[in-house]
């Protein structure tokens, strides 16, 4: 199977519709698929629903589908950075799901596992264990979460060989590879494309069988929050 697109339009092509679920990747502002966000905007695709850590910034990541209102429903673990983000659930224009960051990790990788559902003590007792099915289990009380089967993954890793084995770097591993898993289609962009057989077998983070699709680019390195200290 070919799995190297020449960029990221032709790696989306035939794969987005209007009211789709996408699983996305990104720590912070780190390992965010932000070229394939870019043609998912230029796509002009609608009334989407995310599962994806956090919503980046205003202008970065998912951010900018927010900014056009393509964006129908969060579902994420922190949303703190995004104005936009905060102005539109505020004023009820976009739908939100709260998930603990670990819950919603587990979540993606129980899809990606064909896992439809697990317990977890997460939450027991907060608004997050609201309407989900209790259970007890040598004497502790646990709720049910459910497992994500998105329509489409989308992710950013460091390294990728020509078969789609990968590799991330630091945080960029904390939700990219659930993310990848629990998409019916799985699109990687990737700093470098690597000949097959050119990977330690055990320094691959995600193996080749998850991902359809793989591009390479050109990506840009942003700091969340600089800290500085000043000059002596």
């Amino acid at each position: 199977m070919q799995k190297i697109y020449p960029n990221a339009a032709a790696a989306l092509d035939g794969l987005l519709f209007d009211g789709m679920f996408i699983a996305a990747g990104g720590f912070g502002l780190c390992g965010i698929p932000e070229l394939l966000l870019g043609a998912i905007k230029d796509a002009g695709t609608k009334d989407l629903t995310f599962a994806s850590n956090n919503a980046g910034v205003d202008d970065f990541g998912i951010g900018i589908l927010l900014q056009t209102r393509q964006v129908k429903k969060m579902i994420s673990s922190y949303v703190g950075e995004n104005a936009e983000f905060m102005r539109q659930y505020l004023s009820g224009e976009l739908e939100l799901e709260f998930n603990p960051q670990g819950t919603l990790a587990e979540r993606m990788r129980a899809g990606g596992c064909g896992i439809p559902g697990f317990y977890t003590k997460t939450g027991v007792g907060t608004v997050i264990a609201e309407g989900k099915d209790h259970k007890d289990f040598n004497g502790e009380t646990y709720i049910m979460e459910e497992g994500i089967f998105a329509d489409l993954a989308i992710v950013k890793a460091w390294k990728a060989d020509e078969t789609g084995n990968l590799i991330f770097r630091k945080t960029a591993r904390n939700f990219n590879p659930p993310a990848a898993m629990c998409g019916k289609t799985c699109i990687v962009e990737v700093e470098e494309i690597v000949p097959t057989g050119s990977l330690d077998p055990d320094h691959i983070h995600l193996p080749g069988i998850y991902v359809h699709r793989i591009i390479q680019g050109d990506h840009e390195k942003r700091i969340e929050q600089r800290t500085t200290r000043p000059a002596a």
